[in-house]
């Protein structure tokens, strides 16, 4: 079996054992202890680490920017796809998936895959194009968060004055700021994670390893779906896929790309997983909204976990599938083919429920309606 087919089936079985676990966390505050470990220690060592890691490389500086463009454009779309699916806007579920649609999870769901398929020289160009998705999902995204849980909260907002205020106070407390405050600061000196001292270095490096896996964990021991949330976070993630595949077909076509393995990643990119990282800003405002006992959440954190855990499963096959392809897909108008399918596929759903639900409106109210033409006759 394939060594990269195998890490999926790892990732995935991390997942499941997270599943079985739930009957042994019988609380809520058992399942939060894991969760508050990732942010506050696993989570801040592993982007410590990443941003220390970079090599910026000039002639590749564009990557970034596209990715970021992708992840801009698809938060872009998300107020006109949300209520076709179902999910009305100023409720928590659609700051919730706004939040967590246009962010990527390469390192999980993509890098492995492009490796085995591409090699060493396109992973390079991967790692240095999710340096644009780091931006987005560290600090646009927060930014985005806190600014919409100051604004909710408005009995809150008129006694700090400014949402300003409150806003930086928390940025400048959270662990995953401080250390990128850090690595920022250290990287503006030359500084690497080889420059540390070898007991710094490696307590960072020991933490930063059991992120994957307590993160899958949590995801299955959080992980809530009822059978029609199921559907709908589905049909989501298949627009979500199509809007991918739109894009990026457009670019093909604009570009006049006509390498395979380039075009190859530019799709095995933008198909990765939903990061966690939103997750993390939505779990910062939910240990707020927690202290302060609000009238109106400002997330569904059930909602979040869902997400994330249907979203790494649907990329990896799609990703996979994508690399398995030959030259199928070396045409533009392939991808933008293949892109409409699966915008098609994600709104037949919502748009089948919708149709029921008028009908069966129209059957409980039809009776009435027909009462005084046959009393007339």
């Amino acid at each position: 079996m394939d060594i990269s087919l195998q890490k999926t089936i790892v990732f995935l079985f991390f997942i499941f054992i997270g599943v079985l676990l739930k009957v042994k966390f019988k609380s809520k505050e058992e399942i939060s202890g894991i969760k508050k470990i990732i942010l506050n220690l696993a989570l801040p060592a592993t982007i410590f680490i990443a941003l220390l890691g970079i090599k910026v490389e000039l002639h590749l500086l564009v990557l970034p920017l596209l990715a970021l463009g992708l992840n801009l454009l698809l938060f872009l779309a998300m107020p006109l796809v949300l209520p076709l699916m179902g999910i009305g806007k100023s409720t928590p579920e659609y700051r919730t998936a706004k939040l967590l649609i246009p962010s990527l999870a390469p390192g999980l769901s993509c890098f492995p895959f492009v490796l085995e398929f591409l090699g060493e020289e396109y992973l390079a160009k991967a790692a240095m194009a999710d340096l644009g998705n780091k931006v987005f999902v560290l600090f646009f995204l927060y930014l985005v968060a806190m600014n919409w849980h100051y604004a909710l909260q408005s009995n809150r907002n008129k006694k700090d004055g400014t949402q300003l205020k409150p806003m930086l106070k928390a940025m400048f407390s959270e662990p995953v700021n401080i250390f990128i405050g850090v690595a920022l600061l250290l990287i503006a000196f030359g500084i690497t994670m080889d420059s540390l001292p070898f007991f710094l270095s490696e307590t960072l490096e020991k933490l930063s390893l059991i992120m994957t896996p307590l993160v899958l964990l949590f995801i299955g021991l959080a992980v809530k779906i009822k059978r029609k949330q199921f559907f709908q976070i589905f049909s989501l993630l298949s627009v979500r896929v199509g809007l991918v595949l739109l894009i990026s077909g457009i670019f093909v076509m604009i570009s006049g790309i006509q390498a395979q393995n380039e075009i190859l990643l530019t799709m095995a990119f933008g198909l990765s997983a939903c990061s966690f990282w939103p997750y993390a800003h939505i779990a910062a405002v939910d240990s707020l909204e927690i202290e302060n006992k609000p009238k109106k959440k400002t997330f569904n954190n059930d909602f979040g976990i869902a997400i994330l855990a249907l979203s790494f499963p649907l990329s990896t096959i799609l990703i996979l599938g994508v690399l398995n392809s030959g030259t199928f897909f070396n045409s533009a108008n392939t991808i933008l083919l293949v892109a409409g399918l699966l915008l098609a596929i994600g709104l037949v759903v919502p748009l089948f429920n919708g149709l029921t639900f008028k009908w069966s409106q129209l059957k409980f109210v039809s009776p009435k309606l027909e009462r005084p033409a046959a009393e007339n006759a």
